[in-house]
């Protein structure tokens, strides 16, 4: 069990990642390549990067490079999540070149004593050993992340919009107690599962940073070092893949129509419903318009977006379409 301790200053300091962490999903990905928990969940994703890293050449640099650095075990080195990933891949491993040498060497030391850590990970100290790590991940992420993106990012909007909705109604409170069945929130203290350890983290006025994650399954995570800025990845809530009550609304609507409705229910701006079903802006401006006629969502202005929300009669039919 993972015990984050909060003060008034954490709670106001409480914020959401906007994107997908390139690296964390890149871990986090290959977390899935290891087991078939969830595989269920990513089965499509499974299928289609299993067969684009063959047909590019790059299965071996994946056995013989980045699986041994990213186990499916209680850790690897912090210094491969760096903070500065939230700006997008190229800060990301930017950061990773610039990490101190003592830092490298202190964490690929930690990572050996409690795992069968390659001897190559002893060279990452040298900056070329580092450039051939960052090449890897770049070609990995481009192969096995990027043709997801568009979905993974819809589901960290619809999860967004969720939690700020949350935390309108509630405040951080309420924002903390939604997070998943693997975190209990009971003030000032959240409860984290952590099969990795059982300790105690004090924010110390630091704040946290909540980083939904795509390929994250089964249980949140955290940076090893308490002296890190303080983030918490956990996982979506995922769907099977052909999501109960799609079909009748298919029927009833057209199959594009429905999954728009469905989107709309945690409450959606025009362009995250775009991302949801797949299509252009455009196309999903006329479909809100149609299923605002039929008085089944309603539009309200934000700044320069438009969020979409469901009415009763449109929250009606999507309940008794999931029956």
């Amino acid at each position: 069990m993972l015990r984050m301790h909060f003060t008034d200053a954490d709670l106001a300091r409480t914020r959401m990642a906007a994107e997908p962490d390139p690296l964390w999903e890149i871990g986090l990905s290959l977390a899935r390549l290891q087991t078939r928990q969830g595989r269920w969940a990513y089965a499509s994703w499974y299928r289609d990067t299993r067969q684009r890293l063959t047909e590019t050449g790059l299965d071996r640099m994946v056995r013989t490079t980045l699986l041994p650095l990213f186990p499916r075990a209680a850790y690897y080195p912090d210094f491969l999540n760096p903070a500065e990933a939230a700006d997008g891949l190229d800060a990301g491993l930017a950061a990773i070149m610039a990490t101190p040498e003592e830092r490298i060497r202190r964490e690929v030391e930690h990572f050996a004593s409690i795992t069968a850590a390659p001897t190559w990970t002893q060279r990452l100290v040298e900056r070329d050993a580092r450039e051939d790590l960052t090449d890897c991940l770049r070609r990995y992420y481009d192969t096995a992340i990027a043709p997801y993106h568009e979905r993974a990012q819809a589901r960290i909007d619809a999860e967004r919009s969720v939690r700020a909705r949350a935390l309108l109604h509630g405040g951080t409170d309420a924002l903390l107690r939604g997070l998943g069945p693997s975190i209990r929130w009971q003030a000032p203290v959240l409860h984290v599962e952590y099969p990795a350890a059982d300790c105690d983290l004090h924010l110390g006025g630091r704040g946290l940073l909540l980083v939904p994650s795509y390929f994250c399954w089964g249980w949140p995570i955290a940076l090893a070092d308490p002296a890190l800025p303080p983030v918490l990845v956990y996982p979506l809530l995922h769907e099977q893949a052909a999501p109960t009550g799609t079909a009748p609304l298919a029927v009833l609507l057209g199959r594009t129509r429905a999954l728009v409705l469905r989107a709309t229910a945690a409450g959606a701006t025009t362009g995250e419903l775009a991302r949801a079903a797949g299509i252009s802006g455009p196309a999903a401006s006329q479909h809100t318009s149609a299923l605002r006629d039929a008085g089944l969502i309603t539009s309200h202005r934000h700044g320069p977006a438009v969020l979409h929300t469901l009415t009763p009669l449109g929250a009606a039919l999507v309940r008794a379409a999931t029956r």
